[in-house]
């Protein structure tokens, strides 16, 4: 096998360009993945505009599925050239914040570093692929803790069906879990991309019985309609909080989601909101948020604001990965568009730009 890989990298803000790397050398806890497919997230979006800051030369990519190429002596469990994904967070399960309920929060990469600064530590420290380490977009990615990462893939599946499951599907489900949905439940949801289309997915699931989501594509509303949204709302063509607080007579929403990440969404989302009610953020926000005094009730509402970065470790694929084996939710039809990783330059200027009805592409390095 060649040294060499082709993998895109961060230069500049603005610029993410193939380059030639050496494929990493496995350790006794890694595993080494040949990717088979990956895609392109938002989140990979801020990094080309600079918005999130990332080190020049970085490999960018959170979501790899692929097979396993070589294991590392103490990594046990597990097969070279099994099928396999792993989360886009990928937590050593050692650190003080992984003990304490909170994986994806994992500092112990940081603090091993040094990289913690004069704080001590830093959120999004469980992010590692294409944040602090080499990521996905790559022919091979190097999975560090790989006893507590890799997950097998089902039988029959295809990448595209699970292509999901390493960061969109995770986020999604994990926004309906933080809005403590209960059987019965009315939830709006606001815009429909990838990660509000499974926010969706996971309030149907978690037992909502009416489903409200928002976004100004009616496209992605028709699509949400399949991962199970009951009402839909272009808010080109409505007042939304007007509308919604019809829908719930005047009531409110038992909870609201926000997976967009702007000012009007956040706001939206809590202006129909019962008090009482969660309100759930998915979005990453790239400035400021104010929270409006009246739809804060002067702070007297007894509302929740919970946001989440989405949950990693095997044990959280192997669930996502049941759900889909089970048929329960399809999310295939969220890949709409396909490249070759000497391509992702065009995959990125598309993604970017939202043309073509693009919702998520896959990368094929190989």
């Amino acid at each position: 096998m060649s040294v060499m890989m082709k993998a895109a990298i961060f230069v500049e803000p603005g610029r993410i360009e193939i380059a030639d790397k050496r494929i990493p050398e496995v350790g006794p806890n890694d595993a080494l993945i040949r990717v088979t497919t990956t895609t392109i997230c938002g989140t990979d979006v801020h990094i080309l505009k600079g918005e999130y800051p990332v080190a020049k030369g970085l490999t960018v990519g959170h979501e790899p599925v692929g097979v396993i190429h070589q294991l590392g002596s103490a990594v046990v469990g597990y097969t070279e050239g099994q099928r396999v994904i792993t989360g886009a967070i990928c937590p050593s399960f050692t650190s003080y914040a992984c003990q304490d309920g909170a994986p994806s929060q994992d500092g112990s990469y940081l603090i091993a570093a040094g990289m913690c600064g004069n704080h001590g530590y830093r959120a999004t420290a469980g992010w590692r692929f294409g944040n602090l380490i080499d990521g996905a977009q790559a022919e091979y990615v190097l999975v560090p803790d790989a006893q507590a990462n890799l997950a097998p893939i089902p039988e029959g599946l295809t990448d595209e069906q699970v292509l999901m499951c390493p960061d969109i599907m995770s986020t999604g489900f994990k926004g309906a879990e933080n809005a403590n949905i209960k059987i019965g439940d009315t939830v709006v949801i606001f815009a429909q991309g990838p990660i509000g289309l499974c926010a969706t997915a996971g309030a149907r699931l978690m037992g909502a019985s009416t489903i409200i989501t928002v976004d100004g594509n009616d496209h992605r509303l028709g699509i949400s309609r399949m991962m199970g949204a009951d009402v839909t709302l272009n808010f080109k063509h409505c007042d939304v909080v007007d509308e919604v607080m019809k829908l719930t007579g005047g009531r409110g929403v038992d909870a609201s989601i926000e997976a967009l990440g702007t000012q009007d969404t956040f706001e939206a989302a809590l202006r129909v909101l019962k008090p009482g009610g969660p309100l759930s953020s998915l979005g990453v926000y790239s400035s400021d948020l104010t929270i409006p005094l009246s739809a804060f009730a002067a702070g007297l509402g007894d509302h929740r604001i919970v946001t989440a970065l989405c949950p990693g470790g095997k044990e959280r694929m192997r669930r996502l990965l049941n759900v889909v084996a089970s048929g329960r939710v399809d999310l295939s039809a969220l890949v709409t568009h396909q490249f070759k990783l000497e391509d992702i330059k065009s995959a990125y200027e598309l993604f970017a730009h939202q043309r073509d009805g693009v919702l998520k592409v896959a990368i094929k390095p190989f």
